[in-house]
């Protein structure tokens, strides 16, 4: 049996228990796909972030508003200087270990995400000089230099807390069985199967959780977690097609739950990151403009998403205040793209290789994208590749062109420096451009809004003239979920949060 067709037996299983699961307070979530390790320093996948949000508390969180507001911490404040933040932290908080969470607990997981090998929260917080243990609940972050965004980052992974005891004893092994702060504690993991997760008696909001269990399915066919959704295999499904939302509108049994993504998608040329990339594509910047100008954002958005999607060419939106409008979004000029092609030298069809998510809508813009630069002279040779092996494989340098996801978050900082800045983790095309960093490294250090643009803008004209990423679009989350489930707030940055969630 296929695993499509073993995915579709397990729903119709599921179905025949549904009534019993229900009453149990079961919930089954719908992934994209199976996340990497569950380990908040060493995670680099969004439907991480997603599992993550039923194991392990952040010090901070973001509302429906994008304000920030505390979840482990009660408050903070800043020294005049800029360069102390003092957070004081929820008491009574209790890790799934039974272990307290302490001042200690949060000194020890902050130096962790700094000091760890592999860390992918350093470049987020590298700018704390260091932790102080202030009192049993009170911890101070000596900064290196005023950092605007730290609260920001203190949202997502930057700011789990994970339990002491647990970490040390557990050493490289601990994303294998994480223990945290959450509202649900980690039961099992089979690996492309699912992730189960059980309401942890002893978590500070338990009055607001009201679901006994969890489990994350992952389905990589849209169309298939839709299905098990239908069928009642599933009770909640992240990200479904754009051109699915008439159906789900249409099902008296469905609600959709939709909001402007903090995420962009770009298409990454590998600059200088090994052998695959001494191309034209890769060191040409002709060519690299020819083939940006191939390219209709606007059709791309229309024929995949059904117009649903907001075509963009920044690392935020045209909604946000930071959007600089100096840089609109190119149109297409194919005769101008043709010229560029011709006056770097370029005869006949330039063959890329063009790695590619898993996912429908991604190998769907991949298609687009195909046909569209075909006609400016390039031979597009798309690489369907999971998720995980293809970060791994953006890490190594083994692609020319990758088509990818960035989840993004509240702050710009947040979608830019883990991309754009020298040796920053996420910058697979290893582009380096000291002055640009600078700018960077001023705008952290900026606190009004006007001021930390200003300097954007230098960042934006650089970028996108020079850079390795060709921003496309900014998705919506789509969230879709049965009648019977209450509770779902939509937060621009997609990761489901599942305190309050009711299943009638």
């Amino acid at each position: 049996m296929g695993k499509t067709a073993r995915r579709f037996f397990l729903s119709f299983v599921l179905c025949l228990g549904a009534g019993s699961a229900l009453a149990q307070g079961h919930l089954r979530i719908g992934i994209g796909d199976d996340p990497d390790v569950l380990d908040p320093t060493l995670s680099r996948t969004y439907t991480g972030r997603i599992v993550f949000a039923s194991l392990c508390d952040k010090l901070f969180d973001i509302d429906e508003k994008l304000a920030i507001v505390p979840q482990l911490a009660l408050s903070h404040e800043t020294s005049a200087d800029g360069k102390t933040v003092t957070i004081k932290l929820r008491p009574g908080v209790k890790f799934h270990d039974g272990e307290p969470l302490t001042a200690e607990a949060a000194k020890y997981s902050i130096d962790r995400h700094l000091t760890m090998k592999g860390s992918f929260r350093k470049p987020e917080i590298g700018t704390i000089d260091s932790v102080e243990v202030a009192d049993p609940l009170t911890v101070k972050l000596h900064l290196k230099a005023p950092f605007s965004p730290l609260l920001a980052q203190l949202t997502d992974r930057a700011g789990m807390i994970v339990s002491p005891k647990a970490a040390e004893a557990a050493g490289d092994k601990f994303g294998l069985k994480p223990v945290c702060a959450g509202p649900y504690k980690f039961v099992e993991r089979v690996q492309q199967d699912r992730i189960v997760v059980e309401k942890f008696a002893d978590y500070w909001n338990k009055d607001q959780v009201f679901i006994d269990k969890i489990t994350y399915l992952p389905i990589v066919d849209t169309t298939v977690r839709l299905a098990n959704l239908r069928s009642g295999g599933i009770d909640l499904t992240e990200r479904i097609l754009a051109t699915d939302i008439p159906t789900v509108r249409a099902d008296p049994k469905l609600k959709l739950a939709n909001s402007v993504s903090l995420a962009w998608f770009g298409l990454m040329i590998n600059q200088d990151n090994g052998a695959k990339s001494n191309n034209p594509l890769g060191k040409d910047p002709r060519v690299r403009k020819a083939f940006e100008l191939s390219l209709d954002r606007d059709a791309i958005n229309q024929v995949v998403f059904n117009g649903e999607f907001v075509p963009g060419n920044q690392w935020i939106s045209p909604q946000s205040p930071y959007y600089q409008k100096d840089f609109p979004i190119p149109k297409r000029d194919l005769a101008k793209a043709k010229a560029l092609m011709k006056e770097a030298g370029i005869t006949g069809k330039l063959s890329i290789d063009y790695m590619v998510n898993n996912a429908p809508e991604a190998r769907a813009v991949a298609e687009v994208v195909q046909s569209m630069a075909a006609e400016a002279g390039f031979d597009l040779k798309i690489r369907v590749t999971e998720v995980a092996t293809a970060l791994k494989a953006g890490e190594d340098g083994d692609f020319q062109l990758y088509g990818l996801t960035w989840s993004g978050r509240s702050d710009p900082d947040g979608n830019s420096v883990i991309y754009q800045t020298c040796g920053a983790p996420q910058n697979m095309a290893k582009y380096c451009d000291k002055e640009l960093d600078g700018w960077h490294q001023e705008a952290r250090a900026a606190t009004d809004v006007e001021a930390r643009k200003a300097i954007y803008r230098k960042v934006a004209e650089r970028f996108l003239d020079k850079g390795w990423i060709l921003y496309l679009y900014h998705p919506q989350n789509l969230v879709t979920h049965s009648a019977r489930l209450e509770g779902y707030r939509p937060v621009s940055d997609g990761i489901i949060r599942v305190v309050g969630l009711k299943l009638k």
